[in-house]
């Protein structure tokens, strides 16, 4: 339970810190989606809704771009996800080998690999 409890402390101290550049991120992709939004003449929520799925890459396919500069947007909007989960995933790996350096004693698993 301690292994949990120190992954969880260390993964949410790693996102405190990189909340500016997270927001920053979410932001831009908001930014983006209503000016491709605009460019199709989707309601807010719509376009909201697809940059949203365009940045986690899920891609419903429910709403899509016509014109060239919308598909030009949903690219940079999907990029920026990828950097979003990127930096996500960069935060969970450095959390779990903190927390399994701090807690695991590496003499046990000598002697059950030997």
């Amino acid at each position: 339970m301690e292994f949990t409890f120190t992954f969880l402390k260390t993964f949410l101290y790693g996102l405190y810190y990189t909340a500016p550049l997270l927001l920053s991120i979410v932001l831009t992709t908001i930014c983006l989606g209503q000016i491709a939004g605009r460019i199709e003449s989707w309601k807010k929520f719509d376009a909201l809704y697809w940059s949203f799925i365009t940045a986690t890459t899920v891609g419903y396919g429910d709403i899509r771009p016509s014109y060239r500069s919308s598909r030009v947007l949903s690219i940079l909007i999907a990029l920026t996800g990828l950097v979003f989960t990127g930096i996500i995933v960069a935060i969970a790996v450095r959390s779990a080998t903190y927390a399994f350096n701090m807690h695991v004693d590496f003499v046990q698993i000598k002697a059950v690999i030997q």
